[in-house]
């Protein structure tokens, strides 16, 4: 009786399949919630803000905000701008074809030392735009969760200079990128936005600036003007910066630029409207030359700020300035730059217009950009004592003094807020090293204003040079209680609640044991009591399968494994093939496929080393390409003739196989008329979109639209039919139709069909090639698993295990697919064009899920549908046999269980990781955006496995 009882063991195993992954999908997505709730908690927003008449009640001289010093503002930015972009070329090792395009702004720099200056200004990563826009008006830092909204930008609530600015009377005209206005929605007494996510669109975003820009400066009818270039970040995406679009977006940003400044010289006359005006051009943040941006490289974090007035302050400021980075450009003019924390942006921006500083802002008043405003060298606006000396620089620095005097007590007062409303704060040791640093400055302030007037007896020159040197010190006081403060909320401010990530972590752990118990009871379970365990075989390719698993997932504690995480990946697949060849060479068994899995890893690593999608993204490679080397033997023109044709001559090798496929897997006459009819239609609009935009051919415009547009749409809209299609006929076909076996496949091969058109249309031209790789690899590996049941002689009446380690080598070659098609575990490895193919318009939702399926489709979706292949091994045998669909759903679990058991242990690893890396100095930049790509990945997997269980079942 034993048997019959293992058999309805196994038949209700199969019957509560779906549930088992259901409830895998609950405590993942618990656990994943508890530690992201912990270890990505943001800071509280406190919902204070800065009123007009707050008095500091600190002494009469800094009792009260700043009086403005400049009466009108225009920022010009230019997303991504770099600061190579800016500085000149003298002051970098290597002179490069995209530097000193800016020749205006260097031009003024070397001409005008005393109202001009350049800034390498340091922004905290990450480095999306929307962080960034949103740290430089509430003058706080970033927090890494406000990343996934950099697609929907939500309003802020939080105090803000544009908030300030309105309730101060302010008139504040924008043009430019729209989401200012998202950010912004009731700010601005003009606007006008464009939509700023076509990244394939360099020019109408610009273009509408520059339609409103220099009309705009002639009008009476503002006092902070904001344009908002996009082309130059635009042109990183798409070409990179190495590139003729990114050259002649900053020769087109040089004139644009240059008839700013004539146009306010011409406005700056006494009397004029802009005659205290100040300029400031400035980027959100840099990027890498891959044109890419979210992270913490210096590329990413080091952007520009040019600021120029065009009333002159007097010589003096100089002193303030400094000269600490000098150099010659190439004119032979010396020119200086500043650097500065995008961190001071917001309260330095408050000084210099007379607006209360936001109430969240923890910046400090920058001493030489506020210098740099001549309004600010005026001694009647200053408001101190009239006995004190008329020096330049003492009065200066007076005003100053007062200014950060104000700058503390604000942050001071937002210390205490924050502390008393924050759930967790500052530690107590921190706050009390602040404490005494603020209390020390406070209790010299007094001191410093009792010299202002000098007695009968003292000299004016030592006066003065007393008073210098006293509020030079107070100066030092103040700057080294906000550094200090901004040093310690860079180290702690995320509150880490260790008690969620320990929850999370635990049921992490606990589902991987709970996952590896039951596959070893299900395994038991579907082998007879009757039979022989069949463990002497399946022991050895357990160990190693979990060796492998166990050496991958220990590398990513480490930054630098994680930063080769795909290389890791490809030498572990490639040591699984020479241990394969190894073993059917000693046993005097080998097979080509061994030899061909093995030669298609070699393939897959010169795809990973080259990063083929991000730097083949149009028709020619960048300078820095490895494949320049080929067309620098063979020529440009065999080069660009190669990367034309080679991609359509594999989409119709691909196209053959994946025809092949159909024949073969797919049983049901309707769906496999309907798939391959489906298939030829939408690889057919695939070349036609490829056609579209090569530059071999010539086509009418109307024509290129066609295949730009409505190619992929046709093939989306193909795919989508398919998948539905294939869900009808899952539902209403007759159960008993087909063998189950038969069943399966055709299901199964239905739903590739259904995704794959559409993923590799998403992977540009490098698609095809990828495919081949893909599907080499996946049949290499089926062929090597039945090798192993023949082998092993496994009968499908007794026992039939899922190999481990073809499981294992499915799971590492998807690992591959990821980097192999130029992606990477950074938000700035995001494929941002792939989401606007066959659209121009940004609609959150359309290109949220295009550029979903092009993270993940290579990686996860196509993987995961094709596990049933991988269970269907013994395929041929099992059609013979009465309890075929038993045996097929047993291993149908084990298959879908194995392999998310390797993903959830992979996770569980990274969340160790960043549980023990929290404070490591690469945490936000490298190892929370792996955690949050593993942890998307993983919910994805269970979701995809869950999914299946009810379409196979």
């Amino acid at each position: 009786m034993a048997a019959p009882a293992s058999r309805r063991r196994g038949s209700s195993w199969g019957r509560s399949w779906p549930l088992l992954f259901v409830a895998i999908l609950a405590l993942h997505s618990l656990a994943i919630y508890l530690f992201t709730r912990g270890f990505l908690l943001t800071r509280t927003e406190l919902d204070l803000h800065s009123h007009r008449d707050d008095r500091t009640g600190v002494s009469p001289g800094c009792s009260s905000w700043p009086q403005p010093a400049v009466d009108r503002l225009v920022i010009v930015v230019l997303d991504a701008l770099r600061f190579d972009f800016v500085a000149p070329s003298t002051f970098f090792e290597e002179k490069q074809p995209w530097m000193d395009k800016l020749q205006v702004l260097q031009k003024l720099a070397a001409d005008e030392k005393n109202s001009a200056r350049i800034f390498k200004a340091l922004a905290d990563p990450p480095t999306t735009s929307l962080q960034r826009l949103k740290a430089l008006t509430t003058g706080g830092l970033p927090t890494f969760i406000d990343v996934g909204n950099s697609f929907g930008a939500p309003a802020i609530v939080e105090d803000n200079i544009m908030h300030q600015l309105v309730k101060s009377g302010k008139r504040v005209v924008m043009m430019g990128d729209d989401t200012w206005i998202q950010l912004y929605p009731e700010h601005f007494n003009k606007s006008f936005p464009y939509p700023s996510f076509n990244v394939k669109d360099l020019d109408t975003v610009d273009n509408g600036v520059i339609d409103h820009l220099l009309p705009s400066l002639h009008e009476n009818d503002w006092d902070v003007l904001i344009a908002h270039f996009l082309g130059v970040d635009h042109a990183g995406h798409i070409f990179g910066v190495d590139s003729t679009p990114m050259i002649q977006k900053l020769e087109q940003y040089n004139q644009i630029l240059e008839d700013v400044i004539d146009t306010l010289k011409s406005l700056s006359t006494p009397g004029g409207p802009n005659e205290n005006t100040l300029l400031l051009v400035m980027g959100d943040h840099g990027q890498t030359l891959n044109g890419d941006h979210g992270g913490g490289t210096a590329e990413e974090v080091e952007t520009s700020l040019f600021a120029w007035s065009p009333k002159t302050p007097p010589d003096a400021v100089l002193s303030v300035l400094g000269e600490n980075s000098c150099n010659f450009d190439l004119h032979g003019k010396e020119v200086c730059v500043s650097t500065m924390q995008q961190l001071d942006f917001a309260v330095t921006v408050s000084a210099l217009l007379g607006i209360p500083f936001p109430f969240g802002s923890i910046g400090r008043v920058n001493p030489e950009l506020y210098a740099l405003s001549a309004g600010t060298w005026d001694n009647q606006r200053t408001g101190i004592n009239a006995c004190t000396p008329q020096d330049d620089l003492v009065a200066w620095k007076m005003r100053y003094a007062e200014v950060l005097c104000v700058n503390s007590w604000q942050v001071k007062r937002y210390i205490d807020q924050y502390s008393g409303s924050s759930i967790i704060g500052f530690s107590a040791e921190y706050l009390h090293h602040v404490e005494e640093l603020y209390s020390k400055a406070q209790a010299n302030w007094s001191e410093v204003l009792k010299p202002t007037c000098p007695s009968e007896t003292a000299k004016g020159e030592e006066f003065k040079e007393s008073a210098s040197s006293a509020l030079q010190l107070q100066i030092d006081a103040y700057s080294s209680f906000l550094e200090s403060f901004a040093k310690l909320a860079r180290s702690a401010w995320t509150e880490f609640d260790l008690w969620l990530m320990g929850t999370g972590l635990l049921l992490m752990i606990l589902s991987v044991i709970t996952q590896a118990y039951i596959l070893v009871r299900l395994n038991a379970v579907c082998q007879p009591s009757d039979q022989e365990c069949p463990s002497s075989r399946i022991i050895p390719k357990l160990s190693f399968a979990f060796t492998l698993v166990t050496i991958r997932a220990a590398s990513l504690l480490s930054n630098s494994y994680i930063l080769a995480e795909g290389r890791v990946t490809n030498f572990l697949l490639a040591t699984s093939c020479i241990a394969g060849v190894w073993s059917s060479a000693t046993n005097g068994n080998s097979t080509i496929e061994e030899f061909i899995f093995l030669l298609l890893n070699i393939f897959a690593r010169f795809g990973i080393e080259l990063g083929m999608s991000k730097q083949i993204a149009g028709p020619t490679a960048t300078k820095d390409h490895p494949v320049s080397i080929i067309c620098d033997i063979f020529g440009s023109s065999f080069c660009n003739v190669s990367m034309d044709i080679f991609p359509i001559i594999s989409l119709a090798m691909v196209t053959c196989i994946v025809l092949k496929l159909i024949a073969y897997a797919v049983h049901q006459r309707f769906l496999k008329y309907f798939i391959i009819c489906g298939t030829i239609l939408s690889y057919a609009f695939i070349a036609n979109y490829w056609a579209s935009e090569s530059t071999l051919l010539s086509h009418t415009k109307a024509v290129q639209e066609i295949g730009r547009s409505l190619a992929p749409r046709f093939v989306y809209a193909i795919g989508g039919l398919s998948l539905v299609i294939s869900v009808l006929w899952r539902l209403f076909a007759p159960v008993d139709s087909l063998k189950f076996n038969k069943r399966i496949t055709s299901l199964s091969a239905a739903m590739l069909c259904s995704w794959s058109p559409t993923i590799l249309m998403l992977l540009g031209r490098q698609g095809a090639f990828v495919a081949l790789i893909c599907i080499t690899g996946a049949w290499c590996i089926i062929m090597l698993q039945q090798k192993y049941q023949k082998d092993s002689k496994l009968d499908i009446t007794g026992s039939c295990v899922a190999n481990p380690v073809s499981v294992t080598q499915w799971s590492l070659l998807a690992v591959c697919l990821f980097y192999l098609t130029g992606h990477w575990c950074t938000f700035d490895g995001l494929r941002y064009g792939a989401a606007f193919i066959g659209f121009d318009n940004f609609h959150i939702i359309r290109q949220g899920f295009l550029l979903s399926i092009d993270t993940f489709g290579v990686s996860h979706i196509l993987p995961v549908l094709s596990l049933p292949f991988v269970a269907i091994h013994c395929y041929n045998t099992a059609s013979k046999k009465s309890k075929v669909k038993d045996v097929t759903i047993n291993i149908l679990i084990q298959v879908h269980l194995m392999y998310g058991l390797i993903t959830a242990i992979t996770t569980t690893v990274t969340i160790v990781c960043v549980t023990i890396q929290r404070r490591h100095l690469m945490v936000w930049g490298l190892f929370a955006p792996k955690y949050v790509f593993d942890a998307i990945g993983l919910l994805l997997t269970d979701l995809l496995i869950c999914l299946a269980s009810f379409y196979y079942s």
